[in-house]
C-alpha cells in the first residue's frame, strides 16, 4: 500500500522544478496570497481529473482530503473565490510555456512508440483544429459570429505517441490556415492536413523547406496531367497522376509538380482525392498517411469527453485558456501513463479507473500494470460490524 493518493503520484511524475523557474521567470507568485502557481496547477488538474463541475467542487474534493494536502506540494486547498480569482487574474502563459515543458519531460522518460505506420522512417505530424463554442452573451470576448461565441483549438500532434508538437488558443474566427504558417516543421518530416488548411504559397513553403504533405485536393482545382502512373484499380485507385497547376494565380503560387492519387473505397463508393509532393510512396502509402490524420479527431475526442473543457468554471478570456492549457497537460500525462503500463489500457477506461482511485493509497505502478489483480493492498481487511454494540 503506498502512503500518498495516486494523484500525488500521478503528480510526481511532472517536472516541478521546472514549473517554479517558469513561475519565478514570469513573477506568477507575485501577490498569491498564499495559494501560489503550484497550487494553482495541482488545482486545475484536479478540476480535469475529477471532473469538478465548478470552483465550489474543486475547492470542496481537495478540502476534503486535508493532511493529505501536502502530498500534492501545496499547503493549503483553495478556496472557491480563491479559485475563481487566481483563474481570472494568474497569467495563463504560465501553463502554456509548462505545457511544451511537460512534453518535453515525458517525451524523455517515457519514450512514446509509433503507432501503425512503423515502416515510415519519417517523422510524421498531424495537423487540425477544433472548435469550442461558447455563450456570446457570457463568453463577450470570444467572437466567433453575431449570436455565437467560440474558441479554436489548433493542434499539430507528433504521430509518434500522438503528443502535441504545437497548440495555439484562439478565438473562433481564426482560421486554421493562418496558423499553420506560425508552425516550425523539421526537414524532411510529413505533415497530414485536411483540405481547409490548402494554400498553394504555404505549400510552395513547405515544399522549398523539403518537408512533404498530404492533404485532400480542392474540388475546383485546375490542373493538367504530366505524368501517368499504373494504378491498382482492384484496390480502388483509379488515378495516380503528377499534374500541374494552371490557374493563374494558383500555378504562380505553386509552379511546381503535384501528385494526384484518386482513390474509391470499395466497401463505401467515397471518392477521395489525395494531394501531395511526395513522388516515390506508393498510392496506398499516400492513402494510408491521409486515414491516420483521423489520430487527431481522436484526441479533441478525448479531451472533449473525458477532460473539463466544454464547460468552463470561469468567464474571463485568461480563465478559459487556463483551463485548456492544464486539459493539455493533463492529457499529455494521461497519455504518458497508457504508455508506461503493460496492461493494455484504452485510454477513456484508464481516465474513469483513476477518477475512481484519486484519493486512493495504491502503488500507481501495480495500479496501472495490473489492474484487476486481486490484493491485499487494495481491499480492506474482511471485518463484518455489528450495528448494535
Amino acid at each position: 500500500m503506498s502512503k500518498i493518493t495516486l494523484l500525488a503520484q500521478m503528480i510526481q511524475l511532472l517536472p516541478a522544478e521546472k514549473f517554479k523557474k517558469l513561475a519565478n521567470e514570469l513573477e506568477s507568485n507575485k501577490h498569491s496570497k498564499g495559494i501560489d502557481s503550484w497550487t494553482h496547477l495541482v488545482t486545475m488538474l484536479f478540476c480535469h481529473l475529477s471532473n469538478a463541475a465548478s470552483c465550489r467542487d474543486i475547492s470542496n474534493g481537495l478540502m476534503s482530503i486535508a493532511g493529505n494536502i501536502n502530498h500534492l506540494g501545496c499547503k493549503q486547498a483553495p478556496s472557491k473565490s480563491s479559485v475563481s480569482y487566481i483563474n481570472k487574474h494568474r497569467d495563463h502563459r504560465l501553463f502554456e510555456k509548462f505545457f511544451y515543458e511537460v512534453i518535453d519531460h515525458l517525451g524523455q522518460h517515457v519514450g512514446f512508440q509509433k503507432r501503425n505506420l512503423k515502416r515510415l522512417t519519417r517523422q510524421v505530424f498531424l495537423m487540425d483544429a477544433t472548435v469550442i463554442p461558447l455563450c456570446a452573451k457570457v463568453f463577450d470576448w470570444a467572437k466567433f459570429r453575431q449570436y455565437k461565441g467560440a474558441v479554436k483549438i489548433h493542434m499539430v500532434l507528433d504521430y509518434q505517441g500522438c503528443i502535441p508538437h504545437f497548440a495555439s488558443i484562439t478565438d473562433g474566427k481564426v482560421h486554421e490556415s493562418k496558423m499553420a504558417k506560425l508552425v516550425h516543421f523539421p526537414s524532411g518530416s510529413v505533415v497530414v492536413f485536411d483540405r481547409g488548411y490548402v494554400d498553394y504559397k504555404w505549400l510552395h513553403d513547405l515544399d522549398s523547406r523539403n518537408i512533404y504533405f498530404v492533404t485532400r485536393a480542392k474540388d475546383n482545382m485546375n490542373y493538367e496531367v504530366t505524368k501517368a502512373y499504373e494504378t491498382d484499380t482492384e484496390s480502388g485507385f483509379i488515378y495516380d497522376d503528377n499534374i500541374k497547376l494552371i490557374g493563374q494565380k494558383s500555378s504562380s503560387n505553386y509552379p511546381h509538380t503535384l501528385r494526384r492519387v484518386e482513390y474509391i473505397d470499395p466497401e463505401t463508393g467515397q471518392e477521395l482525392v489525395f494531394l501531395t509532393n511526395h513522388k516515390q510512396w506508393t498510392a496506398a502509402t499516400v492513402a494510408e498517411l491521409y486515414k491516420e490524420r483521423w489520430n487527431i479527431e481522436v484526441f479533441f475526442k478525448h479531451i472533449k469527453s473525458h477532460l473539463r473543457i466544454k464547460s468552463f468554471v470561469g468567464t474571463s478570456e485568461n480563465a478559459v485558456k487556463i483551463q485548456i492549457w492544464t486539459s493539455l497537460i493533463a492529457i499529455v500525462l494521461l497519455k504518458a501513463l497508457q504508455q508506461m503500463a503493460k496492461y493494455k489500457w484504452h485510454l477513456s477506461n484508464l481516465i474513469n479507473a483513476l477518477r475512481l482511485h484519486l484519493f486512493a493509497k495504491i502503488e500507481l505502478n501495480q495500479f496501472i500494470n495490473k489492474p484487476f489483480e486481486k490484493s491485499s493492498h487494495w481491499e480492506p481487511e474482511n471485518i463484518q460490524l455489528s450495528l448494535f454494540t
